[in-house]
């Protein structure tokens, strides 16, 4: 019965996977920059979240303490997210996901920290195959190292939160805790505006085309995704969560060389790359589960 359970919830984490993996194409899609698609995703999926919360009756009393928690962990996924879709703004789909694949071993290393664990000396192994993996898939240019840092940076912010978030979760339901982590997370945004004075009140006009694009961006690839990913933290580890978000990069290059033809960046290694990654995902699987360690 526990194997069919943990079957069940690996099965929606790669559907989840696979959803978030066409997000980095409506970002290049979306002609806006990174900070006014991430203005209006989190309006859209803040309001939806809190209309969800109030037709299941679903309470949002918290302590003060625990909304500090929320607070900080909201302006980290604020982080990551700018620091993605810039990556992507500045470069291109192909490089940012390879990129965000180093999220793995920064999972490996975080993770312990917060469990207070030992470091497993396999996790770390098959993060570095992770990046060897992307090597083998992309070869970054002078010209995109920007955006690869950025990707760099947007993984470490989500290996953070990811770690963080299966700590919360323990303490407060998952609806509530996305809700208000993204609603502080909007709180920051609104503040950076207020703040730095840098963002023309023209940028927050945009075309028919990019408001279907965050739409689809804000209720079919943040909402559900969002609340069910951290409800999977109750039952596996971040680390395999992270770890399988991988398969985000290679959803995500894939969608790149369908829609905007980003072949002519990939190395003929890519397959092989892919490979790599699908045997790292699966083999974690398998060891986890002789283990029994989720």
């Amino acid at each position: 019965m526990e194997s069919k359970v943990i079957n069940k919830h690996f099965l929606l984490l790669h559907f989840i996977v696979f959803i978030w993996g066409f997000s980095p194409i409506l970002g290049k899609f979306i002609t806006a920059d990174a900070f006014i698609i991430i203005w209006y995703r989190l309006i859209i999926t803040v309001i939806v979240m809190f209309l969800y919360i109030k037709f299941s009756s679903q309470s949002l009393i918290c302590s003060k303490e625990l909304l500090l928690k929320l607070a900080l962990t909201g302006i980290i996924i604020l982080v990551h997210w700018l620091t993605f879709y810039a990556a992507i703004k500045v470069s291109n789909v192909s490089v940012t996901m390879a990129a965000f694949s180093t999220g793995t071993l920064f999972s490996a290393i975080i993770e312990p920290i917060f469990f207070k664990r030992r470091v497993r000396l396999y996790e770390i192994g098959i993060g570095l195959i992770i990046i060897i993996a992307i090597l083998m898939i992309f070869s970054v240019e002078g010209k995109y190292w920007l955006g690869a840092g950025l990707g760099v940076l947007a993984a470490l912010t989500s290996a953070i939160f990811g770690v963080i978030n299966g700590i919360l979760v323990k303490e407060v339901k998952p609806a509530i805790l996305s809700f208000y982590e993204l609603s502080f997370a909007l709180v920051g945004l609104i503040i950076y505006f207020l703040v730095s004075n840098s963002t023309n009140l023209q940028n927050f006009n945009i075309d028919q085309s990019s408001w279907i694009g965050i739409t689809i961006l804000s209720l079919i690839c943040t909402v559900f995704p969002f609340i069910a990913s951290v409800n999977l933290a109750k039952y596996l580890s971040p680390y395999t969560i992270i770890l399988t978000v991988n398969l985000e990069t290679v959803y995500g290059i894939i969608w790149a060389i369908l829609f905007f033809k980003e072949n002519k960046d990939v190395k003929p290694t890519f397959y092989i790359g892919v490979s790599i990654i699908l045997a790292a995902v699966f083999l974690n699987a398998y060891i986890k589960k002789k283990t029994a360690k989720y």
